[in-house]
């Protein structure tokens, strides 16, 4: 009989500086079973992405100290984009916004503002699309 696979949480970093959005987004991916980490900025992001080693990231553009397109620009030669599978998720939704997010390593893009249940697909989707990918 061959011995089960042990399954690790899946590992959720939340970059949002709206302290009341980020406390909901980190709730309702707990209450999903996703162990959660938050930061306020991206300084705070690079810091977390080190030592929590997130499996996945939802990542605010706008923030104070370093936005997400420069969270993005720090991962992408260190090879994180690929290890670490990142949904923005902001309030800029212009082509030009979304095409620089996906060009810097993002997997996905989402608008504020949005429905929980949308964000709790989206998320899925990412770790879904790596399983398969893994495959």
């Amino acid at each position: 009989m061959p011995l089960r696979a042990e399954i690790r949480p899946r590992k959720v970093l939340v970059v949002e500086d709206d302290p009341f959005l980020l406390e909901l987004i980190l709730t309702r991916l707990a209450i999903a079973e996703y162990q959660v980490q938050g930061a306020s900025d991206g300084m705070q992001a690079i810091q977390r992405l080190a030592d929590f080693r997130p499996d996945a990231m939802v990542l605010d553009i706008n923030m104070p100290n370093l936005d997400g397109f420069g969270v993005l620009a720090h991962m992408q030669p260190l090879g994180l984009t690929e290890r670490t599978l990142t949904m923005v998720l902001t309030a800029r939704n212009n082509a030009e916004d979304v095409s620089r997010a996906i060009q810097l390593g993002a997997k996905d893009y989402l608008s504020k503002p949005f429905k929980d249940d949308q964000l709790l697909a989206r998320v899925g989707r990412l770790f879904a699309r790596a399983a398969r990918a893994a495959a």
